[in-house]
């Protein structure tokens, strides 16, 4: 029996649409999802506007810092792998301190005071170390818990990158060159 033009069969070949429409569809639809996301990953979030106080009660403006690639690294004496770390994070500091790089060593709230001087006299560490006594500055840079974690930021003061944990140095190095050449 053929199906007359107004039974179900026929209609639903007359509203199906051709076959290649909907692989079109999906491809237009995973591209446009994909430059979202570039868009979005290259856009660089302004590092907030945090005063730090050194431990020398120096005040470390965002201000002083524009124009220089900075590191910003929160970390704890307690911390184990901050405590590893910290050689290394002098050692590239040194390196680049020349071409323009700053370093802000952050101490975490419920680190004390007294082992935070402590730390930075006996280890001799040659860039601004800060105590984040209120723990604002790690509320402002995103709610920062975990230590070590290290952002690095542009000449502009945007976050280029965000470490949580020990860096992998060599990566990290060329970060600072590419960002430091610009």
């Amino acid at each position: 029996m053929a199906s007359s033009p107004s039974s179900p069969e026929s209609i639903m070949q007359k509203t199906q649409s051709p076959g290649w429409i909907k692989p079109v569809l999906a491809a237009v639809l995973i591209g446009a999802i994909g430059f979202g996301g570039y868009l979005s990953l290259n856009k660089r979030q302004s590092a907030p506007d945090v005063t730090f106080v050194s431990i020398k009660g120096e005040k470390i403006s965002p201000e002083s810092l524009r124009g220089k690639v900075v590191m910003v690294n929160f970390w704890a004496t307690s911390c184990t792998t901050c405590v590893a770390e910290m050689p290394e994070m002098v050692d590239t500091y040194n390196k680049y301190k020349g071409q323009g790089l700053e370093f802000v060593a952050v101490a975490m709230k419920y680190d004390p005071a007294n082992y935070v001087l402590n730390f930075a006299e006996t280890r001799q560490l040659p860039f601004k170390v800060a105590l984040d006594a209120s723990g604002d500055a790690a509320k402002a840079y995103g709610d920062v818990a975990l230590t070590p974690t290290t952002f690095v930021l542009d000449k502009q003061g945007k976050i280029i990158k965000r470490y949580v944990g020990k860096p992998e140095f060599a990566e990290l190095h060329k970060l600072l060159e590419t960002a430091l050449a610009g």
